[in-house]
């Protein structure tokens, strides 16, 4: 049996200014952090036999998973279009934009439609690419949304959009 995975589906390229700004913080403070982890590597390397020495095998792998987000964010950074203009037409949900919804029970959700490279379901920012995100899209005040997932529907009512 082999380990061959499909390919992930390729995220929207979009990003708000503040999320740019963030991946360009993380990737300077990686570099930083990088530095320190090096010379840790360094110094336990030096201790002597390094196939039973926790402290060297726990380096290489922090370096490496600093490497990889390295990467990552090198190859992603120059390909993200920032979108800092706002809509013309305020009253329809584009990117970057922030939604309250309602529920049929009355609860009060609002989310904002960022890039994918910077969603926090926590904070209420989600991806471009998420169903309730795709189902929002050009919608207005006062629409009604619905969500299929599995065997469930969920309906939202558009209370408020801001940008």
């Amino acid at each position: 049996m082999s380990r061959w995975r499909p390919p992930r589906p390729k995220s929207s390229p979009y990003i708000t200014a503040e999320g740019y700004r963030t991946l360009e913080a993380e990737l300077k403070q990686l570099w930083e952090r990088r530095k320190d982890v090096t010379i840790a590597l360094s110094a336990a390397a030096a201790e002597g036999d390094r196939s039973e020495n926790a402290e060297y095998i726990y380096r290489k792998k922090e370096l490496r998973e600093i490497d990889r987000r390295i990467h990552y964010l090198q190859k992603r950074l120059p390909s993200l279009t920032v979108v800092s203009e706002k809509p013309a037409n305020r009253n329809q949900v584009f990117f970057g934009a922030w939604v309250t919804l309602e529920t049929i029970d009355g609860e009060e959700i609002t989310y904002r439609i960022v890039g994918a490279d910077e969603i926090d379901t926590t904070g209420g920012l989600i991806s471009l690419d998420s169903p309730l995100a795709t189902a929002l899209l050009k919608k207005m005040l006062d629409d009604e949304v619905t969500i299929r997932h599995a065997e469930q529907e969920t309906r939202y009512y558009i209370t408020a959009i801001r940008y």
